[in-house]
């Protein structure tokens, strides 16, 4: 293949041409995604268990008056949960690519190593606590009630990757703690005598549903914040990717990156299930299939698209869970495990082949 010179006169590389090729994969696939979650957003709101057309709805935009049971379900109530699927789902999809980096590994997520099981057990634990005396857990308590509990697990994850080498063995642990964790939980909500507290039974199982403008706007300022730091781990991650000693003799501060790799997951994952429960799959799946429709893995690229791409993926899933059988809704959980699982099941044969090649 003949490359042309550059301006300056010197001839492009193999390794120039493929940087090359990765952004434009990676300015596609994002430009994709972006339309993808414009038509679904679109879709998200059109579409309910109580029918608004389409003209109304663009009305209703434009703000003309319109009736008001239609303005309170679309402002209030389709349009929350249209942008906390995106924000959540792209959150979700993040904690997971921060995950896969920090071990190295591409089928860890925040829902297979038990991280999220961690933190819906803190939030149950600490609603039930709240609403046993007649008190709200409030939103701030929330989230730092399930950043706690996906630390607590998160930590016992790095314990036993400290005595054991089989990233097998570790991901099996995480399991193990994840089911400990949702059988506390069930034993918490079936018992509890509440009626605000039975009703964690829905949140429990993962869902969108009653999420408001406040809860959004907390979601957005974590979630900013997340990525704000993330951007500055680009090139120690990239660095990281290639070897510890190499990124050590890059000037890489090994330590730091690490305690911030698991501090931003870990709180992303808490930020999920605070108020959306447990979203399975996501975490592991989504990056994988960024991953291999840009075919790079360097942060730089796969930063945005892991996160334009989860929002995308959610807010399909989460349309299906409460369209499919309306009024009744299913499970977020339930769609994103019907449509992501044969995803990792195919990325898991595919490192088995690649092993078996070498």
């Amino acid at each position: 293949m003949n490359f042309s010179a550059t301006e300056n006169g010197t001839i492009p590389t193999s390794t120039d041409w493929n940087e090359r090729m990765n952004k434009v994969r990676c300015t596609i696939f994002c430009g994709s995604m972006l339309v993808l979650i414009a038509v679904l957003s679109w879709v998200s709101v059109i579409t309910g268990s109580v029918a608004i057309s389409a003209g109304e709805i663009l009305s209703l935009f434009s703000g003309a008056a319109g009736d008001p049971m239609h303005t309170g379900i679309l402002f209030s109530i389709r349009l929350p949960r249209m942008v906390s699927a995106i924000l959540l789902g792209g959150a979700l999809a993040l904690s997971g690519y921060l995950l896969q980096t920090f071990f190295r590994n591409p089928i860890v997520g925040p829902f297979v190593l038990g991280i999220s099981s961690g933190a819906k057990l803190a939030v149950a634990l600490a609603m039930v606590f709240f609403l046993s005396r007649g008190r709200e857990i409030g939103l701030v308590r929330m989230v730092a009630a399930a950043f706690a509990g996906s630390m607590l697990v998160m930590c016992f994850v790095l314990a036993v990757s400290v005595r054991v080498k089989s990233m097998s063995v570790l991901v099996v642990c995480g399991i193990m703690a994840g089911y400990i964790c949702s059988a506390v939980t069930d034993f918490v909500v079936t018992f509890a005598d509440d009626s605000n507290i039975v009703n964690l039974h829905n949140w429990s199982m993962g869902s969108l549903s009653g999420i408001n403008w406040e809860e959004v706007r907390i979601i957005l300022v974590i979630l900013c914040g997340c990525l704000f730091l993330s951007l500055f781990l680009v090139k120690p991650m990239g660095a990281y990717r290639l070897g510890e000693s190499y990124a050590a003799g890059a000037g890489v501060n090994l330590r730091l990156l690490r305690v911030l790799l698991i501090l931003i997951s870990s709180l992303l994952a808490a930020c999920v299930t605070a108020f959306a429960g447990p979203v399975s799959f996501v975490g592991i799946a989504v990056p994988h299939l960024a991953r291999s429709a840009m075919k790079t893995d360097a942060p730089a690229a796969m930063l945005p698209a892991s996160f334009l791409c989860g929002a995308a993926v959610t807010l399909l899933c989460d349309t299906v869970a409460r369209t499919l059988f309306a009024p009744a809704e299913v499970s977020i959980s339930s769609v994103t495990a019907l449509f992501l699982v044969p995803v990792v099941i195919v990325m898991m044969l595919g490192r088995r082949d690649k092993r078996e090649d070498v």
